[in-house]
């Protein structure tokens, strides 16, 4: 699939004093859609968080750093997970694909806070290349995941922030429009303008809204700073999960040997057992020699 037409933006604004992001991700979206099989709901759910953990991703200072925001909520879907590099690379799972809840709610909306619950948590971990990733968590305050995007990035980094995330699906289940924003202030800024920015965000379109009338995301930052705006980079972002047969093999060793020997006898009528890439559901298929061939080197 093609993805060269999501991309994100990064930007500065009144002297450094406000800084954006911005971002398309439609196209991530509706291949994270096709690879999950997820209904409506939980696609625009997987989708917020995939497309918040790409933003996040954006403020790591290097490509190599990883980001993964989870939550984990008292909806029917269960767990929620994205991870984002600083390339723009992101990969999602979510535990329950197709709950059996009303994909709508009450007011005609995608039922996001119905699949992922209003009561639970946010965690955001940060793999800098550390010894320990850094880890933050905060609890769910609507279940609508840009909310409690927001809600994080004020109480764990203590950043006024605004965040406008959006995924819009059509009847067929297909991905129209992805996307969204943060806006961050920065210490400095007068109240006067803290006020006038907050204004402006309130007053702009919903992202998706925005995104299916025709703006890029530099042109969504321009409608909050017009002039005031200098964008500092461009860049793609694009689904992608760094499973291979090898992590595969690797994973079935760190079974042990005696849940290995387990697994031998067990497929051995099959003459091969699978392993499932819980990410981006790539299935590896391993025949009982190979399986016996890593036995071997366990023992």
């Amino acid at each position: 699939m093609n993805f060269t037409t999501d991309y994100m933006v990064r930007a500065t604004a009144l002297d450094g004093l406000v800084r954006a992001f911005a971002i398309d991700s439609t196209a991530t979206v509706g291949e994270l859609r096709r690879r999950h099989a997820t209904d409506p709901a939980v696609t625009a759910a997987l989708g917020r968080l995939a497309t918040g953990a790409l933003l996040f991703g954006a403020m790591l200072k290097d490509e190599d750093q990883l980001v993964t925001v989870r939550v984990q909520g008292n909806g029917p879907a269960g767990t929620l997970l994205a991870s984002a590099n600083g390339n723009g690379e992101v990969r999602g799972l979510v535990a329950n694909p197709r709950p059996d809840v009303e994909q709508v709610n009450a007011i005609g909306k995608l039922n996001v806070s119905g699949v992922v619950g209003t009561e639970g948590r946010l965690t955001v971990t940060r793999d800098l290349g550390m010894r320990q990733p850094h880890t933050s968590t905060v609890q769910l305050v609507s279940g609508e995941v840009g909310e409690d995007l927001a809600h994080f990035l004020a109480t764990s980094e203590q950043i006024p922030s605004a965040v406008g995330i959006g995924v819009f699906v059509q009847t067929t289940g297909d991905v129209e429009a992805a996307g969204g924003y943060i806006v961050q202030l920065m210490p400095g800024i007068t109240d006067a303008e803290a006020a006038r920015i907050e204004s402006l965000i309130k007053d702009l379109p919903h992202p998706t809204t925005m995104l299916r009338e025709g703006d890029r995301p530099e042109q969504i930052l321009s409608r909050i700073f017009d002039r005031d705006l200098e964008i500092l980079e461009n860049k793609p972002v694009r689904f992608h999960c760094p499973c291979s047969r090898e992590r595969a093999e690797r994973a079935l060793m760190l079974l042990g040997r005696d849940e290995l020997a387990a697994t031998i006898e067990a497929d051995t009528p099959k003459g091969a057992t699978e392993v499932v890439c819980q990410f981006c559901t790539a299935v590896y298929t391993i025949t009982i020699p190979e399986l016996e061939a890593l036995l071997k080197t366990l023992n």
